[in-house]
């Protein structure tokens, strides 16, 4: 649990879908109190949620200055009149999650344009704290046409990142909007997070164990994962770090999703790409060297706790 100095008031966007419905009870049990803004219900007893459509920019600016709850009517006015605290962070995740879910030209409209409006709309109201997610596809090879390769490995955050398709492109813009803010809006840390392929607990049973099986099927996520839950520890470090203006952090697991070493992985499955650096023995391929060492993050959910190798 938070002290009453860390514990921060936090608009989630997205917070009912696969990774926020896990990152928001992990930033309640620091503490934090959470708005959540999606077009879906998030089904917890102490968060609201609020629907927005977030290619609107006037619902934006009005969601990141509203109420957290219909209890909030009861606090006394403040000094412009109303009762209405602005929050200290927003976490963005509130996009379409992928390729195929609408027609390309409607997925680089909402997720550039949504960005864009809640990017805009924390800046002008003065909140300090922004979080966004990007994604693993902006490395290039999730979502490409046939078998491609990566540059080289790890892949990380200084990587020269080229996608081809749509989801990934527009991920790209948004780090791009992300960093035009910060430089425009000195003192406002935005950090976006490229977010591997999240895993939710039931799906070490599920899915999980073909992945270890099946090497060969997991080079577009560069065998690599990250746990729902320890998705909201990187929020909650986030969070808590300020002075860093824009950043890019890998949100991944430490560990490659196989059996075999990293090398010999890498050997058979990528052997036309080249190492940057020697790696760990079990390091994942998109690294989370960066928040490890600049947030303090630790891996909790290892995969190995929950799958039999």
């Amino acid at each position: 649990m938070a002290s009453s100095s860390t514990a921060k008031r936090i608009v989630f966007t997205g917070g009912s879908g696969k990774a926020g419905r896990h990152c928001i009870p992990y930033l309640l049990s620091k503490g934090h109190s959470v708005l959540n803004i999606d077009l879906a219900p998030l089904p917890h007893p102490t968060v609201h949620t609020l629907k927005a459509d977030l290619t609107d920019s006037g619902q934006v600016f009005n969601a990141l200055s509203s109420h957290f709850h219909l209890s909030h009517y009861e606090n006394p006015r403040g000094p412009g009149g109303v009762g209405v605290q602005p929050p200290d962070a927003v976490i963005h995740f509130a996009a379409y999650a992928r390729n195929l879910l609408v027609p390309d030209s409607e997925c680089f409209r909402g997720n550039v344009l949504s960005t864009y409006n809640v990017i805009e709309a924390a800046c002008k109201l003065g909140i300090k704290k922004v979080i966004i997610a990007s994604s693993e596809t902006t490395y290039g090879v999730c979502f490409a046409q046939g078998d491609v390769d990566y540059h080289a490995f790890p892949l990380e955050e200084n990587y020269d990142n080229d996608p081809e398709d749509t989801y990934a492109t527009s991920k790209l813009c948004g780090e791009r909007c992300a960093r035009s803010f910060a430089r425009r809006f000195p003192g406002v840390d935005i950090y976006a997070l490229r977010i591997g392929n999240v895993i939710e607990p039931h799906e070490y049973e599920t899915l999980f164990p073909d992945f270890v099986k099946k090497p060969e099927t997991r080079k577009r996520n560069a065998w690599s994962y990250i746990d729902a839950r320890d998705l909201g520890q990187i929020c909650d470090l986030c969070v808590q770090k300020d002075g860093l203006g824009f950043q890019v952090f890998n949100a991944t697991n430490e560990t490659i999703t196989t059996k075999e070493p990293t090398a010999e992985v890498l050997k058979k499955f990528a052997p036309d790409t080249p190492l940057s650096r020697q790696m760990g023995e079990y390091e994942a391929p998109l690294s989370n060297r960066k928040i490890r060492e600049v947030l303090g993050f630790k891996d909790v959910h290892d995969w190995r706790k929950y799958v039999k190798v």
